[in-house]
């Protein structure tokens, strides 16, 4: 029997083609694909066979080749602005925020963090594919000291970028058992060394929190590992550019991140969380009145609420006092409540010490700068910048 031509059609719009067709087809790097997912231009789907691999629909896949209106047949449409004068573009696999979303390689970030492990999403970030990186890794008899979770996980960090080599001429799969020595040794050096649980359940030890409750840890570290282009990542990648190992790499973007609008925000939001569970509604007037705005609550990257709140809060079943902390912030500001008060919230409900939610954006970010740092080494675009000396002329015998 002759196939007919709807038939024929129908096959092709329920096809469904991995990465490597899609950009073969299409001529395009892997964040443009990524950019197109995320703004619905392009449908994907979890691959039956391995969840941690998309499937693309092939059917949209055609409609973008074939794309007309002033563009030839076959040419893609730049997803990407073009860069504002003094502005440094560089190419990155690892995230984006797009209509409001947030995406780690092209997968919806709130909706990953429902069931994936800190080590999973470190595989996703780093491309890991089938290969686990995190496999067989045991315990350092030299734990790095240090008097605070923060002081040992910088110790950590920093005696790793010390002994490991540079990025330059090593694999991605080399590249990738470096990053997870290191992760694994500073989760050791916050936790302290025991049985080899997963990460979160290895802090939640550490931080003596009630084993049921170790999910709401795990889903506030996922969501944390990386929000988009900043200053941190910027650093990393630098570093990375210039030759650093994974680890220096994101040591130079996780000392960039304690100073950054990020780090402040979420340490003054724990202060105004622990004074606003006394007094929720006269807490939130006095602090408008006198500065016109709460911390934590509004975001320019996400003007209508960060989803990854949501994500982090649904199931936590939240005591009424740190309900109306939110709902008072929300309703005397005006603006919804950003991660930086969903990461103060879930660490006042664990019972977490009082900069336990900067120590959680601190280890969750560090996945996603190893990321930024492999990612970089591996295929990264260039970085150049060029200094425009402006201070005084050199004197004149």
């Amino acid at each position: 029997m002759t196939q007919g031509v709807g038939e024929r059609d129908q096959q092709a719009a329920d096809r469904w083609i991995p990465r490597a067709e899609v950009l073969s087809l299409l001529g395009v790097k892997t964040q443009t694909l990524y950019a197109y997912v995320s703004r619905g231009r392009i449908t994907a789907r979890p691959d039956p066979h391995d969840p941690r691999r998309s499937l693309y629909a092939a059917s949209d896949v055609a409609r973008l080749k074939g794309v007309s209106g002033g563009e030839g047949a076959g040419t893609v449409l730049p997803f990407d602005p073009p860069a504002a004068r003094g502005e440094c573009v560089i190419q990155s696999s690892v995230s984006l925020v797009a209509d409001g979303r947030l995406y780690f390689r092209g997968r919806d970030a709130a909706q990953w963090a429902q069931a994936a492990t800190l080590e999973e999403t470190a595989r996703l970030l780093w491309d890991a594919g089938d290969a686990n990186p995190f496999a067989g890794l045991g315990v350092r008899v030299d734990a790095a000291g240090g008097a605070s979770h923060r002081a040992r996980l910088f110790a950590a960090l920093s005696r790793r970028a010390e002994e490991s080599a540079f990025c330059t001429d090593r694999s991605a799969d080399v590249l990738r058992a470096d990053a997870a020595l290191t992760i694994n040794e500073v989760v050791d050096a916050v936790a302290g060394p025991g049985p080899r649980l997963f990460f979160h359940q290895r802090l939640a030890r550490g931080w003596k929190m009630l084993e049921r409750d170790s999910l709401h840890l795990r889903r506030a570290l996922v969501l944390a590992a990386d929000e988009g282009p900043d200053s941190a990542v910027l650093a990393t990648r630098a570093a990375a550019s210039g030759g650093a190992s994974p680890a220096g790499a994101a040591l130079a973007g996780l000392v960039t991140l304690t100073g950054s609008p990020e780090a402040r925000t979420v340490s003054r939001t724990i202060a105004w969380v622990v004074e606003a569970r006394r007094d929720p509604a006269g807490a939130a007037a006095r602090r408008m009145a006198a500065e016109g705005a709460i911390p934590g609550f509004g975001s320019s990257r996400f003007p209508l609420g960060d989803p990854r709140v949501g994500a982090l809060l649904a199931l936590a079943d939240l005591p009424d006092d740190l309900r109306a902390v939110i709902r008072e912030g929300e309703a005397a500001s005006g603006q919804r409540a950003g991660f930086a008060v969903g990461l103060a919230i879930m660490a006042r409900r664990l019972d977490l010490p009082r900069d336990g939610a900067s120590d959680v954006l601190l280890i969750g970010r560090l996945i996603g700068l190893m990321a930024h740092a492999i990612d970089q080494a591996i295929d990264g675009s260039p970085i150049r910048a060029r200094l425009r000396y402006v201070g005084p002329r050199p004197a004149v015998d």
